[in-house]
């Protein structure tokens, strides 16, 4: 597992690109048969993904650096297929996750295996982890269980629908908040007008982009802003001092977690667009 470190505003104000993308950018997620993960010191998220394409994928790894004997003995996590067909055992029991579909698993759950039905169609298991005090029941969300809202428009390029599987109102957490946004073919700006919450960090996983296109993703102070260029399938660490926004060349999908001080999806300080710098 990969370690980042938290970042002051006022030294990645004088970041260039690489140190930029060697901070936040996180452009490996899915190596065959393994676990990729990143542990963030930004409200101590784990981003990840598990990719079983002819091999079962544990959720296991050297524990010293959580100081725990087991993964979720003090952490829950939520995860998303992006990929083909794929089942996430649990304990000995069975979920069956198609694309875009979520499962939360709680906290002191030992056993977690990841598998696909089809390895000429493998699964790709997004994963975000946050620590936990509490344990909640292990449960399941399609995109039709999700609570969902149609934003933006076509004249403003974002007309978008997000979906909202772990969050105060869905499936319940100790802190843990995760969902996704659907840009609508011809769109490509997310999240504009921006936002912070300095309550909450937050993460992107861009996917469903085609091979030469790119995603432009804002961060920064908003009256200090940057970007980096992202792929598909790579995230991108968000703090809770920065915005969070981007442009893609087309339109695409992401996948958004976030943990901090609470689960409530609205808590967010707008930013003005004459703020923007």
């Amino acid at each position: 597992m990969e370690r980042r470190y938290a970042s002051h505003p006022r030294e990645v104000k004088q970041f260039d690109t690489a140190r930029l993308r060697e901070e936040f950018h996180i452009p490996v997620l899915f190596t065959p048969n393994r676990l990729e993960l990143v542990l963030t010191h930004e409200d101590r998220l784990i981003i990840g993904g598990a990719f079983p394409v002819n091999e079962e994928v544990k959720l296991d790894m050297d524990l010293k650096e959580l100081g725990v004997s087991y993964f979720l003995e003090r952490r829950e996590i939520g995860i998303i297929n992006v990929g083909g067909k794929g089942i996430v055992v649990v304990e000995g029991k069975e979920y069956e996750l198609d694309n875009k579909e979520c499962l939360f698993v709680g906290m002191g759950n030992q056993e977690v295996v990841f598998k696909s039905v089809d390895s000429a169609a493998p699964a790709k298991f997004y994963l975000n982890s946050a620590p936990a005090h509490q344990s909640y029941t292990t449960q399941k969300a399609t995109l039709a269980d999700a609570e969902s809202a149609d934003l933006g428009s076509i004249e403003n390029s974002n007309d978008r629908t997000i979906y909202r599987f772990i969050h105060q109102n869905g499936i319940q957490s100790s802190q843990l908040v995760m969902g996704m946004t659907l840009l609508k073919t011809g769109n490509m700006w997310n999240t504009m007008p921006a936002h912070v919450h300095p309550r909450r960090m937050e993460a992107y996983m861009y996917f469903d982009l085609p091979e030469e296109s790119v995603v432009f993703h804002l961060m920064g102070e908003p009256s200090e802003t940057r970007h980096i260029v992202m792929r598909n399938e790579q995230a991108v660490i968000s703090p809770s001092w920065s915005i969070h926004s981007g442009v893609g060349t087309s339109n695409y999908t992401f996948i958004w977690g976030m943990a901090g001080d609470n689960k409530i999806y609205s808590d967010m300080d707008p930013v003005d667009m004459k703020d923007l710098k």
